[in-house]
């Protein structure tokens, strides 16, 4: 039977990058204490290491993603509604008139 694969979560996955940053340990004792990869612990690091200035720079929030896809969500839930209306008075229309 297959092994099922470990799913890490973002937070995890940022404690992990920055005690590869932070700490004296090498990638191998981290790799025992997190029971993660050493080439993971890795490209964690130098995926925090290249897109920490992007969190400085002006305007950015990660609320606002979360916050545009909530509402897009609604929008394209709304449409829905108002297509499946709008196909229902075509059919009827003919009983109103």
């Amino acid at each position: 039977m297959a092994k099922q694969r470990r799913v890490i979560g973002a937070k995890e996955k940022a404690k992990v990058a920055l005690a590869a940053i932070r700490e004296p340990n090498t990638s191998r004792e981290l790799s025992v204490q997190f029971k993660v990869h050493q080439t993971q612990i890795g490209a964690w690091k130098k995926k925090l290491i290249d897109e920490a200035p992007s969190i400085f720079e002006r305007g950015y929030s990660g609320s606002r993603d979360q916050e545009f896809q909530q509402r897009e969500a609604e929008l394209f839930e709304e449409i829905g509604r108002l297509k499946m209306e709008l196909e229902w008075l075509k059919k009827n229309v003919a009983k109103f008139a």
